[in-house]
């Protein structure tokens, strides 16, 4: 009698999971970022980062993944195998809700992307206006939410392959036409065009702060380390991954910031170019060409793909991170349950709430412009600081290296050279997130500029006082005979502060603009879309928490 044939488990290539962490890693868009900053001299501060920062980066993940191939929450494995369960809760907290800012920036660009599709142009603001941007921001954001758990995993292979592949292949497309486009002796925009245009005439603030978006753009690697589990041989083919996008990101910055160059005079870069530069890009290539707008909308559609795929895999394995292994006594109880899709719920709620107070922040800015240089800018800053828990495990691995005697793959024999290498990385990743609050799209003794570093510094300490604030509650839940660390009255004491808090900054904002008042109306419309959706969580969460205690204590 034959047996029934067992079903063999689904493996995840490792060239499947260097894409689907490739999409978080690095993309145009990040080359267009640093370029309107830095102009041609983005050249030099990417060979910097690459040999320095971006290939040590990348082993010590791939050294880490291999270390701890078995465990799946990534980088909280790794702090709560180091650290303890405590170190690995905070680690947890602050990488994943840093990575809320970047949410937020990745559906502003959906919408972009559409816009550009439908409109053939990047005047957004004439065709929206603030308010109508956050709201379509929105329905992207929670519509993809709640989209993405009826496909499951499944669709973050499918697209990580898609989006990530696509985008590669139009950088790659972009580079080698733009040297076609040398060769037949197209004029070059950035004139001189010569070695001393790639070299930085003087080091200053601006020039210091705008590292931390390097960082932003080449940093997310370790985004994959949930999905060892998920690979046949993690500890061999996991730095094989890292690898591969290592050298992915090497092609993609340093030959995409000089094609750039060709395209666009460095000199005089037009103002919306982080918003909207990877679209003229491609619209001016596909014109020299003789190939219309063609180009341009062949990009939009793809970055359109990468885009969503960038969101799921960011919610995806931020969420597995922050709850996947970290230690539920420090957590409420709420964010801990689970649906019948396995789905951690009142996690995504309180994304939803998070990400939606981001977005009515940002619309305190004049313009749809800054508010994606603003996010963008934020991102530099909690990004890189939320990497020290990467660095700080690594330097602990080495410190400790009979505890930790490495897995298939090791990076620098040497226990001194580890050390060394893991100390470098974790200071000069602290001083630029420093460095990074200070705006580098206002000028200094703007109201614009005072507003940001106020925003930035704000969105920071809230985000570090949310994650002491969640072991309290926990601990007054578990404290309390009824599992309830507040009442019904306290919940809606603390939600109309909040909501009063949100109206206060927008009077504010309104008070001491120049705009015309139509802007003011939109911030008032943000504001009020999201005092309604806070509320109404709320409400829908205590209304009946008799009986969900009562449920949980069952």
């Amino acid at each position: 009698m034959l047996k029934p044939e067992s079903k063999s488990p689904h493996y995840i290539p490792w060239m499947v999971v260097g894409l689907m962490d490739f999409v978080t890693v690095i993309g145009f868009d990040d080359i267009i970022y640093n370029f309107h900053n830095q102009g041609l001299v983005a050249v030099f501060s990417w060979v910097l980062m690459t040999f320095f920062y971006v290939i040590p980066y990348n082993l010590m993940v791939a050294h880490l993944g291999s270390q701890f191939d078995k465990r799946g929450g990534g980088i909280t494995s790794w702090m709560r195998a180091t650290s303890g369960d405590r170190v690995g809760y905070f680690a947890a907290w602050f990488y994943w809700i840093t990575g809320l800012p970047y949410v937020v920036d990745v559906a502003n660009s959906v919408v972009i992307s559409i816009g550009w599709i439908i409109a053939g142009n990047g005047d957004i603001q004439a065709h929206l206006g603030n308010a109508w941007f956050g709201v379509l921001t929105a329905v992207v954001f929670v519509g993809f939410i709640w989209l993405q758990h009826f496909f499951k995993n499944r669709s973050l292979e499918i697209m990580s392959v898609i989006g990530g592949g696509a985008m590669f292949i139009m950088t790659v497309l972009f580079v080698a036409m733009t040297f076609v486009g040398l060769k037949e002796g197209n004029p070059i925009a950035t004139q001189p065009f010569h070695l001393t245009n790639f070299l930085p005439k003087h080091i200053d603030m601006h020039f210091l702060a705008a590292f931390g978006l390097f960082i932003f753009a080449m940093n997310g690697s370790e985004m994959a380390a949930p999905y060892t589990a998920d690979m046949k041989h993690p500890s061999r083919d996991f730095p094989k991954a890292l690898k591969m996008i290592a050298i992915m990101t090497m092609f993609l910055t340093l030959l995409g910031t000089f094609s750039l160059g060709v395209y666009f005079n460095a000199h005089h870069l037009p103002n919306d170019l982080k918003m909207n530069g990877s679209y003229y890009a491609f619209q001016a290539i596909g014109r020299q060409f003789g190939m219309g707008n063609a180009l341009m909308y062949i990009f939009a559609v793809v970055q359109g793909i990468y885009m969503l795929a960038q969101l799921a895999v960011i919610l995806d394995a931020s969420t597995r991170i922050f709850l996947g292994d970290v230690a539920k006594r420090y957590m409420p109880r709420e964010l801990t349950k689970k649906n019948s899709d396995g789905l951690p719920i009142n996690g995504y709620w309180l994304t939803t709430i998070l990400c939606g107070v981001i977005m009515a922040l940002a619309g305190m800015l004049p313009q749809i412009n800054d508010i994606f240089n603003w996010l963008l800018n934020l991102n530099g800053i909690v990004s890189p600081a939320s990497t020290l828990f990467l660095f700080y495990a690594y330097i602990q691995v080495r410190q400790r290296n009979q505890e930790f005697k490495g897995g298939d793959y090791v990076f620098l024999k040497q226990r001194w050279a580890g050390l060394a290498a893991g100390w470098w990385m974790f200071l000069i990743t602290l001083v630029f997130a420093l460095l990074g609050f200070f705006p580098v799209d206002a000028h200094l003794g703007t109201s614009k500029w005072t507003m940001e570093i106020v925003m930035n510094v704000g969105v920071t300490v809230a985000m570090i006082f949310l994650g002491f604030l969640m072991p309290w509650i926990a601990n007054r839940q578990h404290q309390a005979g009824n599992g309830r660390a507040f009442g019904k009255a306290s919940w809606y004491v603390f939600t109309t502060i909040a909501e009063v808090g949100m109206i206060a900054v927008t009077t504010y904002g309104m008070i001491h603009s120049l705009l015309p008042a139509s802007y003011g109306i939109g911030r008032w419309i943000i504001v009020v879309i999201i005092d309604i959706v806070i509320a109404a969580i709320i409400w829908g969460m205590t209304r009946n928490g008799r009986q969900q205690n009562a449920a949980v204590e069952d």
